[in-house]
């Protein structure tokens, strides 16, 4: 046998004996990241490439993201692939449903530094919690409301009725979601509670009256934009997280009012599904994106709804969107909060929205 086989030998008898008894790990182990399935709306701040990038870094982890247009949608992908996803985003207005359907699990949230850190008002909402556990981390709330083009409106509009104005017929943009139509024909009618009218008759009869003046219905972010940004319609309803994006990262000329007759109120409540197969990485993900560190900076560059963290709100800019809308202690007092709505009642809007719809054809 020659010298260099030999000394080789030596040195693999060596460092046998040296790792006896130790664990075998493979060279492989942690080069593959582990998934974290997101289901939210597109371009709703999770989806921020410089957000992923940060938490993939931060936890070795790939981010792959799945997107709705509805809440119905949401539940129904949550019906339809159990055990697809880590995280959602629902409305809490849709978590008791959820809930009653077993597509939620329990959330511990002793293992959450945002917990702390929500006043008892998030903590405490009925919504988010079934017996005694809860279901869902509020993070973001605000209002779906009157919006108009402020060049074509210099001087501002400040009645939701002037969506019926016969002046404006062809230049407005309305939600195609039938609970926001019901609740924004309420809030315009005068019918109380704006968030549960009974006389639905009176709810048709006003949504029949507004199908003339509008010119598109739309169902996404960025199809409101394109339609605001070409001057197809120059005044309508939209999100107000979505605002703020308007103005910060396209600049367009959108101004967001609260009016006389009030608006739409949510909010939003990060949930993991029953069946997730990274819960510990949902509880990581539920406390990046409720942190000063993404929110801030996505409020900054893109624009974004009220943060429900209070830690937040103290290190955005004074002249945010947050602060200058909602900056106002008493402005909830104007909203109707979207609420849980029994299913009966949920299909009647249902049916009455796309009778309405029907209509604009004739």
């Amino acid at each position: 046998m020659n010298l260099r086989l030999s000394t080789t030998l030596l040195i693999l008898s060596t460092l046998l004996v040296a790792c006896a008894g130790m664990p075998i790990q493979s060279p492989q182990a942690g080069a593959v990241p582990a998934k974290l399935h997101v289901l939210n709306w597109q371009g709703y701040g999770s989806d921020e490439p410089w957000a992923i990038e940060q938490f993939e870094q931060m936890y070795n982890v790939e981010v792959v993201h799945d997107y709705f247009n509805s809440e119905d949608e949401l539940l129904t992908k949550l019906r339809t692939s159990p055990g697809a996803y880590d995280v959602v985003l629902p409305n809490i207005a849709y978590i008791p449903p959820a809930i009653a359907d077993g597509l939620l699990q329990p959330i511990d949230v002793a293992q959450l530094e945002v917990w702390q850190a929500l006043p008892d008002s998030f903590k405490t909402l009925p919504e988010i919690i079934h017996e005694g556990q809860v279901y869902g981390v509020p993070w973001a709330w605000g209002a779906t409301s009157l919006v108009y083009n402020t060049e074509t409106f210099p001087d501002g509009i400040d009645s939701l009725n002037a969506l019926w104005d016969p002046q404006y017929a062809g230049q407005v943009g309305f939600e195609d979601n039938y609970e926001d139509a019901i609740i924004f024909a309420a809030l315009a009618a005068g019918i109380e509670p704006a968030n549960q009218p009974a006389d639905l008759d009176a709810i048709r009869a006003k949504l029949e009256a507004l199908m003339p003046n509008v010119r598109a219905l739309w169902q996404s972010e960025d199809e409101f934009n394109r339609l605001f940004s070409s001057g197809e319609i120059t005044l309508g309803v939209y999100w107000s997280g979505s605002t703020s994006r308007a103005q910060t990262a396209f600049g367009l000329p959108i101004a967001f009012v609260i009016p006389e007759e009030g608006a739409i109120g949510w909010t939003d409540a990060w949930a993991i599904p029953t069946g997730a197969p990274n819960v510990e990485m949902a509880l990581k993900w539920i406390d990046y994106m409720s942190s000063p560190e993404f929110y801030v900076r996505w409020d900054t560059e893109a624009g974004a709804p009220v943060p429900a963290n209070p830690r937040v709100v103290e290190q955005m800019a004074e002249d945010s969107f947050t602060r200058t809308v909602f900056g106002d202690p008493d402005i909830s007092s104007k909203l109707a909060f979207i609420t849980d709505t029994p299913a009966d009642v949920r299909q009647e809007w249902v049916e009455l929205w796309q009778e309405v719809k029907a209509s604009m054809g004739r």
